[in-house]
């Protein structure tokens, strides 16, 4: 049986209105859908709730994350890809298709430091490949039980990696929640909108996508 494909919705709004804080308090994002949808489908306690939160105007397409916890992990030791792979984040994941060759990874912590790369099938990795610079733009903020990562990425970065076909984008919305375990030392709890139907954790498969549909 296949399963359904999941979509969310994203809203239109005016160009150059939405002003990214990392709070997620600008009045326009009354006008997105709120994503609660998350699982991790292989922990059996059920994870703390997260929102996830997109728009769009002619220019850029917006997202915001709202993490509900009271611990968060963050490894500071430096700004290295490592370091924010040790951390709590959130995750977006963009393909052309279904072949995952290439497909793309932002992976951003609590402070908003993004790990970002290009990636092809069997998670062969390349950590040199970063979103162009002028073309993202990400800022967070932390509250006692929650933090908040907020973005946009250009429409026209999105169009010249194939990443907009018909208006909607296929991708992936993910978290990693880092637990300390008995040992003293942290392990990732992986939390996914789409079930990817794997026996053990794994983002980097064709079966974690959803699609994104940008509303005219």
């Amino acid at each position: 049986m296949i399963p359904e494909t999941k979509e969310y919705t994203v809203n239109l709004i005016e160009k150059n209105q939405l002003i990214i804080t990392g709070k997620e308090d600008d009045n326009l994002w009354n006008k997105a859908l709120t994503l609660t949808d998350f699982s991790s489908p292989w922990d059996s306690e059920k994870s703390s709730k997260i929102t996830f939160k997109a728009l769009w105007d002619t220019e850029k397409l917006f997202f915001s994350f709202t993490v509900f916890d009271t611990s968060i992990h963050i490894e500071k030791q430096n700004d290295s890809f490592e370091s924010i792979n040790n951390s709590d984040r959130v995750e977006l994941f963009f393909r052309p298709d279904n072949t995952l060759n290439p497909y793309y990874c932002l992976e951003i912590d609590s402070e908003a430091r993004i790990m970002d790369f290009i990636a092809y099938p069997n998670k062969n990795f390349d950590f040199n490949w970063n979103w162009p610079k002028g073309d993202i733009l990400v800022k967070s903020s932390v509250n006692e039980d929650s933090f908040t990562v907020e973005g946009s990425i250009s429409i026209q970065s999105l169009k010249d990696f194939k990443l907009i076909k018909n208006n909607k984008i296929e991708t992936g919305i993910f978290r990693a929640k880092y637990s300390p375990n008995k040992n003293d030392s942290y392990e990732p709890v992986w939390i996914t909108w789409v079930n990817p139907n794997t026996e053990t954790p794994n983002f980097h498969i064709a079966s974690s996508f959803g699609i994104l549909t940008l509303k005219e």
